[in-house]
């Protein structure tokens, strides 16, 4: 038998391997360097320019009937660059819609939402908005502060330092005090509200991302609010049994005046809270000689009352004395002394024009210097 004799040269088959295996073997550790190296710009460009991190966010929340008549002096509160640090919510009326032809500031624009109810002075609805608000605020998770604004509101002091005042501090601001008056609880909300854990304050409430989740959420409170807070009584063809109404008995409780007061109360987070708000109106309607002035709602600022008297001497208030529970409030922001109220209530239109042609409304930083 012949055996194969080898000529000593290499199979041309394994040379064309041998180069493939060289080629990808190059071409990986091209690709491993190019990363490197693009990893190494990202690293060195990070280091030059921090990730933007968003500033917290104020959540303005404005409950409205149609228009908001004082949107100019808001239009200047909010102008200039703000870093972006607030947003704008409005409830209006059901199909009520902020264009070009409602509104003239850019700011309020499209701003309403969109799942808004009607809302009845004294009814549940009037919270039912406020909930409505706060879901959609929530949405965005900037939003660290919501205030409750209505459409006679206006700000006292610029922006800037309503924005540090506020973020000054993690609590929220709820006006809240023991409610000893007869006929506002009702005892059929007992057991699920106590009436030790029944309270009264403004609606005008400040509220922090915790507590308005709370408010957000609760399923429990609300619809004893809903079925026991009711303002009249129905009419004689309405009732299953005729005869007189007892008037005694009945319980107007006004739900936003009391809802979120008890609702943390009952929470046990009264400590987690400024027992205070940050909103100013005038309850004090023995000295009015007005009898348009006297009533269940408070006095209305016309144009003849709006001064600067009279804006100096609610922002000169430094205390708030509750008579229910013999507790004086002391107004403080970062430890020292400060104003009560960063905002004002019912101010009319005329008002509003008179206070910003005579500069008595300081809202832009340049007009106070304060930042």
């Amino acid at each position: 038998m012949k055996r194969r004799q080898n000529s000593g040269k290499f199979d041309p088959r394994w040379k064309r391997k041998k180069l493939f295996v060289i080629i990808l073997v190059g071409f990986c550790f091209g690709v491993l360097l190019f990363i490197e190296m693009q990893y190494s710009g990202i690293r060195s460009l990070s280091l030059i320019s921090p990730p933007i991190i968003q500033k917290p966010k104020i959540a303005f929340l404005f409950i409205s009937r149609n228009r908001l008549p004082l949107e100019n002096v808001w239009d200047a509160f909010f102008q200039g660059d703000k870093e972006n640090k607030f947003s704008i919510f409005v409830h209006s009326r059901p199909g009520f819609l902020f264009n070009k032809v409602t509104t003239r500031s850019m700011y309020f624009l499209n701003r309403q939402i969109n799942d808004s109810v009607q809302v009845d002075w004294g009814e549940a609805s009037m919270i039912q908005a406020e909930r409505i608000l706060i879901q959609n605020a929530l949405i965005d998770p900037s939003n660290e502060r919501f205030i409750f604004l209505s459409d006679s509101c206006i700000p006292l002091y610029n922006f800037s330092y309503t924005y540090n005042y506020l973020m000054s501090t993690s609590q929220s601001f709820v006006d809240s005090f023991a409610d000893t008056k007869q006929g506002r609880y009702n005892p059929k909300m007992h057991p699920v509200i106590p009436v030790q854990y029944w309270r009264k304050g403004s609606q005008w409430v400040v509220l922090n991302r915790k507590h308005a989740e709370i408010v957000m959420k609760d399923n429990t409170v609300f619809p004893l609010f809903q079925l026991h807070c009711k303002t009249k009584t129905l009419p004689e063809f309405w009732r299953q049994h005729s005869g007189p109404v007892d008037n005694s008995k009945e319980h107007n409780c006004i739900p936003d005046e009391h809802y979120v007061p008890t609702l943390l109360a009952r929470k046990h987070l009264e400590g987690q809270i400024v027992r205070r708000t940050l909103t100013h109106t005038s309850w004090d309607l023995s000295a009015s000689k007005n009898r348009e002035r006297r009533g269940w709602h408070p006095v209305t600022y016309k144009q003849v009352d709006a001064t600067p008297t009279l804006i100096q001497s609610i922002k000169a208030i430094d205390n708030i004395y509750f008579e229910t529970e013999y507790r004086r409030e002391w107004c403080t922001s970062k430890g020292k002394p400060a104003p009560c109220f960063l905002f004002a209530r019912k101010f009319t239109r005329p008002a509003v024009l008179r206070l910003l042609h005579t500069s008595s409304l300081a809202v832009r930083p340049e007009e106070t210097g304060q930042t």
